[in-house]
């Protein structure tokens, strides 16, 4: 199957991602119609990532793009395309959960480096997704889990996620479960803290942040799942002034990750 990518963050991203694993980039191809700086930019790193590029026509990009949803449609005269069959061109950097955390449990007692974990209870909005995935990346996070179910997970083939994260999905590691109880039991027994983010918790400037933390995320409509919120040790809050109900999910996921990061970092 082919996946078509548009905006120049979320191409730029895909082949830096590609020259850094120094993998052979079968079926992964560039086209584009104008040779503006940016354009100019990306080809050269294409080059020398191995990435062939053909310039076409206009119009050839535009039958490229036509079946994307119209907000990505705008390819600003250059596309790429990719084999999501082909694992090794993926845009998305998934790993397997056990040997993250086996490999985690390992870096942290021998570099005692701060780690933090978002977890994405039942987020189906894909340009969520991709904003947290982005904020993620600004703000260090080490690991996105998102369930298997009743989630918007597929990175890889969704071009609305890799837009909305603008590129950031092919470097912040993301971790696809069955069980998001079981993984956050399994966090805990490592010797994570557990923080949902609702109304009514403690405000986030007053914590200090384990230096391992989990941040939970519910969906905007109905929160964090009770099974999940019995796992928390901590319901962490954003004070607002506001009229409506609450912030957006990705918009209170990079307040709270800016927060986590700054008093880890004071």
């Amino acid at each position: 199957m082919q996946a078509v990518v548009t905006g120049f963050h979320a191409i730029e991203e895909s082949v830096n991602a590609i020259q850094k694993s120094k993998k052979n980039p079968q079926n992964v191809k560039l086209f584009y119609s104008k040779v503006g700086p940016r354009v100019k930019k990306i080809l050269a790193t294409a080059k020398e990532a191995g990435v062939s590029s053909v310039q076409v026509e206009n119009s050839k990009l535009d039958d490229l793009v036509k079946d994307l949803p119209a907000a990505l449609q705008d390819h600003r005269g250059i596309v790429l395309q990719k084999d999501v069959q082909n694992k090794e061109n993926s845009s998305a950097n998934y790993v397997e959960f056990d040997s993250w955390l086996k490999q985690a449990e390992q870096s942290f007692l021998s570099e005692k480096k701060s780690i933090t974990v978002v977890v994405l209870d039942k987020i189906t909005d894909p340009h969520n997704v991709g904003a947290i995935i982005r904020s993620c990346d600004q703000f260090g996070v080490s690991l996105v889990v998102i369930p298997e179910h009743k989630s918007s997970n597929d990175i890889e083939n969704n071009d609305v996620i890799a837009r909305s994260s603008a590129g950031a999905s092919a470097w912040v590691p993301v971790a696809i479960v069955n069980n998001l109880v079981r993984t956050v039991e399994k966090l805990k027994e490592s010797g994570f803290w557990v923080y949902g983010a609702d109304a009514g918790g403690e405000t986030c400037g007053k914590i200090d942040f384990a230096e391992k933390t989990v941040l939970i995320m519910g969906s905007e409509g109905q929160g964090i799942s009770q099974l999940l919120e019995k796992q928390c040790d901590t319901i962490v809050s954003i004070p607002t002034c506001g009229k409506i109900d609450s912030l957006n999910v990705s918009v209170a996921t990079g307040v709270l990750l800016y927060e986590i990061f700054r008093r880890k970092n004071k």
